[in-house]
């Protein structure tokens, strides 16, 4: 189908956005068509904006707009504590909850051999020069329940075990509310070794 050439530009820019096909996407550019021009105006800003403004904390590898983040920088967070996450939609996950005061290490990736992602292409060197120069005590390796995740935690862990640091896993396996028979047997398997006495 052919569509004026500002349009067709439009809808190939929200094609490269994860989960956006071309009948989202299509729609997405027309509804932009009926938006006023300065809401345009604004989101084109918040787009630029967001590119230009945010980096990566030196500290930890989250997103900031200061440096080092609000995080790192927070002196009343328990700093012998660091939860190592994927990327830094897990921080501010695990930030919603508010249980959690320690501090963060964002991977930026996770293990991935199948597509050529080692070792060296995620955040894990800055990760080990962190826990050779603060005084840790703890590493919560709180990366994804998947292959790529498991095999990131259990390369860290066996990379930091020898120096003395506890290092720990978050829990996996069945959600609050979930039934038995939904569950698949990883989830079973994981919730069954996570069990803890009450």
């Amino acid at each position: 189908m052919y569509y004026p050439e500002p349009i067709s530009k439009l809808i190939d820019s929200f094609m490269k956005l994860p989960g956006i096909g071309p009948k989202t996407a299509s729609r997405l550019a027309f509804f932009v068509l009926t938006m006023k021009e300065e809401t345009v105006l604004d989101f084109a800003k918040a787009l630029i904006n967001a590119k230009r403004d945010l980096t990566y904390c030196s500290v930890c590898g989250h997103i900031t707009d200061r440096e080092p983040c609000y995080i790192c920088s927070d002196q009343s967070r328990d700093r012998s504590v660091v939860c190592v996450v994927q990327d830094s939609k897990d921080v501010i996950a695990m930030e919603k909850m508010k249980e959690y005061h320690g501090l963060y290490h964002v991977l930026q990736g996770s293990i991935s051999p199948m597509e050529g992602v080692g070792p060296e292409d995620i955040n894990i060197p800055s990760l080990l020069k962190r826990l050779q120069n603060e005084e840790i005590k703890e590493l919560i390796l709180a990366t994804n329940p998947n292959i790529e995740g498991e095999a990131t935690a259990m390369y860290i862990s066996k990379l930091v075990k020898p120096s003395g640091i506890k290092v720990t896993r978050i829990a996996h396996g069945l959600p609050v509310g979930g039934d038995l028979e939904y569950a698949d047997e990883v989830t079973l398997s994981k919730a069954l070794e996570g069990r803890r006495e009450l």
